[in-house]
């Protein structure tokens, strides 16, 4: 063994050591958003409203309503507040009426801690209200204006400290879980090193012919037709206009995951649109650059990843686009819209992971084209992209579970947090070890199926 090779084997060993040092003893940080629920009965139907903050500046874009439909019927209603909410503003509709409220509690997770009903008729700030009374671990109140409300403290220290107890235990055996999956794979990684770094040493010796070729294959995609290149962001803005309209205008959807629709919906479909456009390209790469497979001298192992290149650079155009439409409805650039890229290059990695499996079978099974089609139809659903699995699914954790195995759920969900929720990535130490583990097995498998199958594929075509 060389003395670079004893060196950089040295060096990646103490990173492994660091790495499982950093997960065995890694907490996850009791933060992100709380569940805020009341039980409320009216004398009229009308829409609650419900504010919160760490003062009294309280803002439109921190805010939820939920519409109340039954009158003289007690109605549950879900809030969300973010854990570092020290206060809210309860809006009490557009209507003098008469109000009662019990059973408030907050709610992380399966972790439940009650409220005091006397937090209401204790509040800092008030308007049109007649009456607050509390009776029986039953609040009344009676307003006399068009904009009734009251601001009042929320304490969410006793559920901090029953997480921070209850999690501490569940993060110990979670992190021993993940340890052993990271390290059974990169010890599989190691004993398969020469097998599977072929494919990675072949695109990084060719990296700038691909560029070139991508550069190419993005210009003359469209050429021929009189708009050209302006096809490419067409398609997908009258997709995003479409579903905004079906979703907002028809079925009135309001809000997803205190968030407005417009915007949940663009920045979860533009990471699709990427991962569908580079599917779809990848796949039928092969089959696209056939004279190219045919040459015994050329590399054909880069066509893929030239698809995928090439359908990056409508993503960037798209992924400006979600900015600037975030920061029309005050959602303005953080320092966590930086984790982009790397939520970006998981994307490019998964999808990447998939295509050399594809693009070697589709040679040989022309259906997989077909099929891949319906799977991208129905994979939109189940990512979910139009809709909040956890308000949707609340009552079914094993489901939420189960959606989350979807990788692009990972993905999707990093774009959101990065332009909307301001989340770390940190946030999800495990979600992402799982993503990485998963795209490093489909990359070996996607990397044996193209290599057995690579001498067949000039007879084929």
């Amino acid at each position: 063994m060389s003395n670079k090779k004893k060196i950089f084997t040295v060096v990646l060993a103490v990173l492994v050591v660091l790495l499982n040092f950093y997960i065995f003893n890694y907490r996850t940080p009791v933060s992100g958003v709380f569940s805020f629920f009341i039980e409320m009965k009216a004398d009229h139907e009308d829409v609650i409203q419900l504010y919160y903050g760490e003062n009294t500046d309280f803002q439109e874009t921190s805010s939820e309503k939920i519409a109340y439909t039954e009158a003289d019927e007690y109605q549950k209603m879900e809030f969300h507040i973010t854990s570092s909410a020290t206060m809210v503003r309860l809006d009490l509709g557009t209507k003098p009426g008469e109000f009662e409220i019990r059973n408030m509690y907050l709610q992380y997770g399966d972790t439940v801690v009650e409220l005091s009903p006397e937090i209401l008729t204790d509040s800092l700030a008030s308007q049109q209200l007649v009456e607050v009374q509390s009776t029986d671990g039953h609040v009344v109140i009676e307003t006399s204006g068009t904009d009734p409300f009251l601001a009042v403290t929320v304490d969410s220290s006793a559920l901090m400290e029953e997480l921070t107890r209850d999690m501490a235990q569940s993060q110990m055996v979670k992190n021993i879980a993940v340890l052993a999956v990271l390290d059974i794979g990169l010890i599989v990684l190691f004993l398969l090193r020469k097998r599977l770094l072929v494919l990675p040493k072949e695109l990084l010796q060719n990296r700038k012919l691909i560029l070139k070729l991508s550069v190419n294959d993005f210009k003359t995609k469209y050429a021929g037709s009189y708009l050209g290149i302006v096809w490419a962001f067409v398609q997908p803005i009258v997709t995003i206009l479409v579903y905004w309209f079906v979703f907002s205008v028809g079925l009135r959807s309001g809000n997803v995951d205190n968030y407005p629709f417009v915007l949940y919906l663009t920045t979860g479909i533009i990471p699709w649109f990427f991962f569908q456009d580079a599917l779809n390209g990848g796949t039928n790469a092969l089959l696209e650059y056939n004279y190219l497979v045919k040459k015994v001298v050329f590399k054909i192992s880069i066509l893929p990843i030239v698809k995928i290149i090439s359908a990056g650079f409508v993503h960037v155009f798209f992924v400006g686009f979600a900015l600037v439409l975030c920061s029309g409805y005050g959602y303005f650039p953080s320092p966590y819209v930086l984790q982009l890229v790397y939520y970006a290059f998981c994307g490019f990695c998964f999808v990447l992971a998939l295509v050399y499996a594809t693009s070697a079978i589709v040679v040989f099974f022309r259906d997989l084209t077909q099929i891949i089609s319906i799977v991208l139809q129905v994979g939109v659903w189940l990512t979910p992209i139009m809709w909040d699995i956890n308000s949707v699914m609340a009552d079914h954790p094993f489901v939420i579970k189960l959606f989350k195995l979807n990788p692009m759920y990972y993905i999707v969900t990093g774009y959101r947090d990065s332009m909307l929720g301001h989340v770390s990535v940190m946030a999800h130490v495990s979600w992402g070890l799982y993503f990485w583990v998963v795209t490093a097995v489909l990359f070996g498998i996607g990397a044996f199926i193209f290599k057995r199958l690579k001498p067949h594929f000039a007879d084929v075509l």
